[in-house]
């Protein structure tokens, strides 16, 4: 099996401005938050994002990058609306493709086997139509039922994190739930998957069922190690949500002033630096307290 290990800071060599692409994970769980940072340090501009998002929508709306958004929720889970999305999409500096969660999903599976539509009742007689006037409805040529016909989207490059891979890029997830990274990956042209830890090949079936091997070599093209790579959001069960980070985040992004401080403390180093920042707000935030 070959090599696919890379180096971060190559990832947005093989990302172009005006690509499509996928971001997986859950709101604030599992985002393969490193590989967004590392396109907030690169020129890329343009893009239209696939996701249901979280702080991956509001760092690069942010940072003015995104043209587009194809989404069934940007949320923080434990705070409702990430404060940078919320202020891209009331001021219409974004288009945008809101879904229904189920459309969504049958949006990716439709991509995920090319084909050019799949049918749904999800959003029947819902706003979502209105709010999406180019949807269309199909009519079962079994029975009189109208379904909405859901156009498959297919992106450039995904971006998936996990908790485990090999070098090859078969990888694995531990925590409780899959969200659909496999359809990210599936649905995409080309997949960089960052992860906790690459390990020999036969440490994953040691360290989990069959059903945690979520992603097949096949479709991964770029395997980065990439520790504490989803933070500040989620990776169980090797670290749960960063929430005073996370809530800091969303308090700095309501005040310009708050949010250019932030950015140069946190966002403008490399991902090192980074991660050093975060402790030492950790360690600051720990000698407030007491």
């Amino acid at each position: 099996m070959s090599d696919k290990t890379m180096p971060l800071t190559e990832l947005p060599r093989h990302i172009e401005s005006g690509m499509t692409l996928g971001i997986g994970g859950w709101g604030s769980r599992r985002k393969p938050m490193a590989a967004v940072r590392e396109l907030l340090r690169s020129d890329v501009t343009d893009l239209t994002v696939v996701t249901l998002g979280g702080p991956d929508v509001g760092l690069l709306c942010a940072a003015g990058k995104v043209r587009k958004l194809v989404y069934g929720f940007v949320s923080l889970d434990s705070i409702p609306l990430d404060p940078h999305f919320r202020a891209a999409r009331e001021s219409g500096s974004i288009d945008t493709s809101e879904y229904d969660e189920g459309m969504f999903v049958t949006a990716l599976r439709a991509g995920a086997n090319r084909l050019s539509f799949l049918p749904t009742r999800a959003g029947l007689e819902s706003d979502v139509m209105a709010m999406n006037p180019e949807l269309k409805t199909v009519t079962s040529p079994y029975t009189d039922e109208d379904y909405v016909a859901v156009p498959g989207v297919r992106m450039d490059v995904a971006l998936i994190h996990l908790n485990r891979s090999d070098a090859a890029g078969n990888g694995q997830y531990l925590g409780p739930d899959p969200y659909f990274d496999d359809l990210f990956a599936m649905a995409s042209d080309t997949t960089f998957l960052s992860t906790e830890k690459v390990v020999p090949t036969p440490e994953l079936g040691a360290g989990g069922p069959p059903q945690s091997l979520l992603l097949s070599r096949m479709f991964v093209d770029g395997v980065i190690e990439a520790p504490h790579g989803a933070h500040f959001t989620g990776c169980e069960p090797d670290y749960g949500r960063d929430e005073a980070f996370q809530q800091h985040y969303a308090t700095a992004a309501k005040d310009p002033e708050s949010w250019q401080r932030f950015t140069r403390t946190f966002l403008t180093g490399d991902e090192a630096s980074y991660l050093a920042a975060v402790a030492d707000f950790h360690s600051s935030h720990k000698e407030q307290a007491s």
